[in-house]
């Protein structure tokens, strides 16, 4: 299955990595993805600011104690230095780390993947965008949902024109892990992504990235303005846990965006359902090889991920044969061999439809999220979206 070459015949890549240690959520889904093809070495890491913590992880890992680090910085100047240092990092720290992380590898020469959301304001988003073009360095950014394979066969379809015009895009995300006052436990993930300084903002930013890009992603359309009405619906918590957002795109199209971590019942329910003149598309998560196309005048009908009919941009995202189920750390894992195959090709052009974010998608959810706090601090007015960019 698939549409890449043997990594085998190359030699992986030196891959560090900053965050990601004993406690934390996203570090071992970004390892696993960046080991399922050989693409990547893990050599190095700054694991934890605590510098015994990192270490600890570190050797969990596997790690040379020489190349554990304490800080990124540290990290940085250190692995530049090496004849066989890294040649590019994986971000995995809360949202306010991102920025001074990133640039610090950028500035020692090292490509750069990191974790979604780009930064934790759209200042520092803006600057980010300035030192990853100034550097000639690649970033890579891992909205992995926009990396199933039947998500790249809806992206297909809409821009081949089977939808026809599209009409109407939505977008849902809900999940009920917020449902109680989790960050007043010991759960570290609640802690941060609760805390203004270090997040930025709640489900909009953690969630609602994730979901904007798939809309974009699939449907192709640009945004005119959006209308957004933000809640902290449990008592005492200092960021947003629900979003409804109303979406006006140009040509005429409109769309809803809903995301929450106070939604008992789903967890992670990631679902979008495209309507056009001709047809409508739905993919949800909960079946991720699974894409349902209602046709104009004919039956629905189910299109199946490495299922004849399937377009190439699909198949080549494929690893096993239909039947088998697919699904999160294969997406993860596209992000990361696309990401592979950029840096060996020296440019981020050469593939037909990667699958990979760049800054400028990560600006443009930057600005989503602060266009949706205008809105909502204003109560639900209309943001023109276009004056945003």
């Amino acid at each position: 299955m698939g549409g890449y070459s043997n990594p085998a015949t190359q030699r992986p890549l030196r891959l560090g990595m900053v965050g990601g240690g004993r406690g934390s959520l996203i570090g071992g889904p970004h390892r696993l993805a960046a080991r399922l093809d050989g693409n990547y070495t893990l050599s190095a890491g700054a694991f934890s600011s605590n510098p015994e913590i990192s270490k600890a992880s570190g050797a969990d890992l596997g790690i040379d104690p020489a190349r554990c680090y304490g800080d990124f910085s540290e990290m940085a100047r250190a692995e530049a230095a090496r004849e066989d240092g890294i040649e590019v990092v994986s971000i995995v720290t809360p949202n306010h780390l991102h920025a001074p992380a990133a640039k610090a590898f950028l500035a020692a020469g090292i490509h750069v993947i990191c974790d979604k959301p780009l930064t934790a304001s759209l200042e520092e988003a803006i600057a980010l965008k300035q030192a990853v073009d100034a550097s000639g360095k690649m970033f890579f950014l891992t909205h992995n949902y926009s990396a199933y394979a039947m998500v790249r066969q809806a992206r297909q379809m809409v821009a081949t024109g089977e939808l026809g015009e599209i009409r109407s895009v939505q977008v849902e995300y809900p999940s009920g892990w917020m449902a109680e006052a989790v960050e007043k436990t010991s759960n570290k993930q609640a802690s941060w992504r609760t805390d203004p300084s270090q997040a930025g903002a709640g489900v909009i930013a953690d969630i609602g990235t994730h979901a904007w890009h798939l809309a974009r992603t699939v449907s192709g359309l640009e945004l005119d303005e959006l209308s957004a009405d933000l809640a902290s619906l449990v008592e005492g918590r200092r960021v947003d846990d629900h979003a409804q957002v109303l979406l006006r795109f140009a040509g005429g199209a409109r769309g809803i965006l809903w995301v929450s971590g106070i939604a008992l019942g789903p967890e992670n329910g990631l679902r979008i359902r495209i309507f056009g003149s001709l047809g409508g598309l739905e993919w949800s998560q909960m079946d991720p090889d699974a894409l349902l196309h209602s046709p104009l005048g004919k039956p629905r009908q189910i299109i199946q991920r490495a299922a004849a009919g399937t377009s190439p941009y699909a198949q080549r995202l494929s690893r096993i044969p239909a039947g088998h189920p697919e699904g999160y750390f294969e997406a993860f894992g596209n992000v990361y061999r696309d990401a592979a195959a950029a840096i060996r090709g020296g440019c981020t052009s050469g593939l037909a439809d990667p699958v990979f974010a760049t800054v400028d998608d990560g600006v443009d959810g930057m600005q989503f999220i602060e266009a949706c706090l205008a809105s909502s601090a204003s109560n639900a007015a209309w943001i023109n979206f276009n004056s945003k960019r």
